[in-house]
């Protein structure tokens, strides 16, 4: 279910490009599989999280996925259509499903070991229409009364609006083939394969924009926004949440 981490640290230069790339924020694919679309009352079902690496260059790749099958919560709304679409049975004998707290405390684990390594200040939801995902995310987070929830709360980046800008697709199926990355019809709806192809969407945009980034965040360092250090050593401004570290501990 999940790829054993890999415990090399990436070199100190490498880590503090990542720290400055998305101002101290660490990208993380995120998608999930459930049983409707209402966050309050509908299971989830799947969670599976891809980390976003840097490799020395400053290009960014898919990492290490991390896919867990859930429990549905007590009382968790189970709609027959959207069970259809994913071809999931939450009660097949031998489906290897979790807790969601057990499942949720996982992927955070893992989560905010790449944060340590990349020393970022938060991670940042990745998803194709990502807001959904984000919306079931904080419910199973609220719902298990986990305390150290490593996302930004409320923003996210979406694949769906990054594929219409850069390639003129926003179904994921048609943006991942026209990028011409690979793209299994057989997979569709998978918790796992969804989270890596967006994961890959992700890396390829922000790559080819690259450039542009760099020119951006050089008139940023003329303007005195941020140091040559990076944001990872800055103090988030009064807009944004505290570090993850900064939460309390879990009871």
């Amino acid at each position: 279910m999940s790829k054993p981490r890999e415990d090399t640290a990436p070199p100190s230069a490498t880590a503090a490009l990542m720290a400055r790339r998305f101002r101290g924020y660490l990208p993380v694919a995120i998608d999930v599989e459930t049983g409707g679309f209402h966050p309050a009352t509908d299971a989830l079902l799947e969670i599976a999280a891809v980390l976003i690496d840097m490799d020395s260059d400053g290009a960014l790749k898919r990492g290490a996925t991390h896919n867990f099958h859930v429990q549905p919560f007590a009382g968790g709304r189970l709609d027959p259509t959207s069970l259809s679409i994913t071809g999931i049975d939450p009660f097949h004998p031998l489906r290897p499903a979790l807790p969601e707290r057990d499942a949720l405390q996982r992927v955070f684990r893992e989560i905010r070991h790449a944060l340590r390594a990349y020393g970022c200040r938060r991670a940042i939801l990745v998803g194709h229409n990502a807001a959904f995902d984000l919306s079931f995310l904080n419910a199973a987070v609220a719902r298990a009364q986990v305390k150290r929830n490593p996302f930004h709360p409320f923003s996210c980046f979406d694949t769906a609006t990054l594929a219409g800008a850069a390639l003129g697709q926003t179904v994921l199926a048609k943006a991942v083939t026209v990028a011409g990355l690979e793209w299994d019809p057989g997979s569709a709806h998978n918790a796992r394969s969804d989270a890596q192809r967006s994961a890959e969407l992700f890396c390829l945009v922000c790559n080819r924009l690259r450039d542009s980034h760099q020119a951006a965040e050089e008139r940023a360092r003329a303007l005195g926004w941020f140091s040559v250090a990076g944001p990872a050593g800055e103090q988030p401004g009064p807009e944004e949440p505290p570090r993850e570290a900064e939460f309390p501990p879990q009871p």
